[in-house]
């Protein structure tokens, strides 16, 4: 019986690591931006498939669905796990769709920087978490005119507040996704440091 309950639970796990990592993995910039006649989003500004991106093509319905979409295969992921196999089971789905999201089989694993799904991730495993992020980012982007830096620095909080008010296995999960959002970022946080990063409203 044991080595069922096992077999069992290996078994769940896998699929909601494999569920999680293939929703996630759907490049929804990537379709939005072909199905409108508007290209590879690949072959324009970072060559990102991330909203940020998408919103270089000029369209910004496309970049807020694009934002939307990337956000909610991290909720679905996360909350459809929680759903039929518990908390722990949510956690894994919703890390799983963050590295569908950064590492996409179907794009030779280039994939986008994950802020979007890591808000999405937050919405499904505890909901209010979003509240905090986007009053940091808020926040941060009101002094400093930066979407960059106010998006890193609310992943930087998270994994503290949630260490602190929710449980230590919900602050590990976003505290490996924040280290794995500032790799991401490396390029963002150069022109942070050499001043040259475009500020909210900026053009050009």
């Amino acid at each position: 019986m044991d080595t069922l309950s096992w077999t069992l639970g290996s078994a769940a796990t896998l699929g909601v690591l494999v569920f999680g990592y293939l929703l996630g993995s759907i490049p929804f910039g990537l379709i939005l931006t072909r199905a409108a006649g508007l290209g590879d989003v690949r072959k324009i500004g970072s060559g990102n498939i991330g909203a940020t991106n998408v919103l270089r093509t000029g369209n910004k319905k496309l970049a807020a669905a694009t934002l939307l979409l990337d956000a909610l295969k991290g909720t679905a992921a996360a909350a459809l796990a929680g759903l039929y196999l518990g908390p722990d089971a949510a956690l894994a789905g919703g890390f799983a769709a963050f590295l569908g999201h950064l590492f996409p089989v179907w794009l030779g694993f280039k994939g986008g920087k994950g802020v979007a799904t890591y808000i999405g991730v937050a919405l499904g495993v505890v909901p209010w978490l979003v509240l905090v992020f986007a009053a940091v980012w808020l926040g941060v982007a009101k002094i400093s005119r930066y979407s960059s830096l106010s998006a890193l620095v609310a992943t930087l909080v998270i994994p503290v507040v949630s260490w602190f008010a929710i449980s230590e296995k919900t602050a590990l999960l976003f505290a490996v996704m924040t280290i794995i959002t500032w790799i991401k970022h490396k390029a963002n946080i150069q022109r942070l440091l050499a001043g040259t990063e475009s500020r909210i409203g900026q053009k050009g």
